[in-house]
């Protein structure tokens, strides 16, 4: 992982980006085309889909703030073989009818190519602070680690609650026909097989032992009970939210949005937090490790809905294998822009790979280690 800066993912000409954003606005708004000003990325977030942050500001003086979200290109070695940005803007819509989680206005959904090169979405920009992936909020600055411990329970608490309010949404097979993978499997067999194609791609034919073994563990722990189905965030993360008093106010990042049981999210959410502490550990740093606790966590969540939740070992265990897919993929990018070269070992790539290792070798979630 870069802890320096934010990696490259986009190889898009800024310039031409603004004058295609206000050519392409002219075409659905009256007031004719805008002045695109203030282009720029997210800070300390976002290695995913190419996010542009910019202002929009008309003759007659109405100004306004927006975020476009782009799939990426081909050649920028995308972190995901494919980008559906209809279901993500699909996803969205729905929650905001079916939830009282805060998402992002909606603008538009823009399937032609010709204007960016592209599909896209456009979004109201939405005020607020984000736990940053680079440098990782548990390294000891910024708004959150200098916040005090009350508004740190604060915040993991509403965090806890979007989980909540998101898993309460009735029917969601229903309500979210489009997230279904595979009608002739169950949602978590659907959900660890789309997992697996996407190991595969991201291998590309190379060894990755440690991807692997997480797999084939996996086959021989599976649930006895795989739980009710509901909406799954996905990328269920502190680091996906937009804060404001601590509370959230946007829930960002749908692309890995699915259905399936409710401990896909809560095990994301601990085990997330849980790389970022570890990654301090690993600096000297003394992290935030009573923040977002295991225990913690699902207390909270269980009292919220009055469900008990199952195997979170193994819903722990998925997760971290998830995140090594993940890691190898975004060391492999790295590679493709100049910023770093591919080791020898592909498992060298997985930031977590102690804590995997363990987690595969039988050792207890407490006992891993730091």
């Amino acid at each position: 992982m870069t802890l320096e800066g934010r990696p490259q993912v986009s190889t898009r000409d800024r310039d031409t980006l603004r004058g295609n954003l206000a050519d392409w606005w002219a075409t659905r708004d009256p007031d004719g085309a805008p002045v695109i000003g203030d282009l720029a990325a997210p800070e300390g977030t976002g290695m995913s889909s190419d996010t542009v942050l910019f202002s929009a500001t008309w003759p007659h003086g109405r100004a306004e703030r927006f975020v476009a979200r782009l799939a990426p290109d081909a050649d920028a070695a995308p972190l995901f073989p494919e980008y559906d940005l209809g279901l993500q803007y699909a996803t969205m819509g729905s929650v905001a009818r079916h939830t009282s989680v805060p998402v992002p206005p909606l603008v538009a959904h823009e399937t032609d190519p010709h204007h960016l090169g592209t599909e896209f979405m456009v979004m109201g920009r939405v005020d607020g602070s984000v736990p940053t992936d680079i440098p990782p909020y548990t390294f000891g600055t910024g708004w959150l680690a200098e916040a005090t411990p009350a508004e740190r329970a604060r915040l993991e608490g509403s965090s806890v609650g979007i989980l909540a309010a998101l898993h309460a949404v009735p029917e969601a097979p229903a309500r979210f026909p489009w997230l279904v993978r595979d009608p002739g499997s169950s949602p978590l067999r659907a959900h660890v097989d789309h997992q697996r194609d996407y190991a595969d791609w991201v291998l590309d034919g190379r060894s990755g032992n440690l991807i692997d073994r997480g797999f084939a563990w996996l086959e021989a722990h599976w649930p006895e009970h795989e739980g009710e189905t509901v909406l799954s965030w996905g990328d269920a993360r502190i680091g996906n939210v937009l804060y404001r008093d601590f509370e959230p106010v946007a829930v960002l990042d749908w692309e890995m949005a699915g259905l399936g049981p409710r401990e896909l999210d809560v095990a994301w959410m601990i085990f997330l937090h849980r790389f970022f502490d570890d990654l301090a550990a690993q600096f000297g740093l003394p992290g935030l490790p009573d923040f977002l606790a295991r225990d913690a966590v699902v207390r909270s969540y269980e009292a919220s809905t009055g469900t008990t939740l199952r195997d979170l070992d193994w819903f722990t265990t998925y997760a971290a294998v998830r995140h090594a897919i993940i890691m190898t993929r975004v060391g492999v990018r790295a590679a493709h822009f100049g910023e770093a070269s591919v080791p020898a070992d592909l498992d060298d790539l997985v930031t977590h790979r102690a804590a995997l290792e363990a987690m595969l070798a039988g050792t207890s979630w407490d006992s891993v280690p730091r």
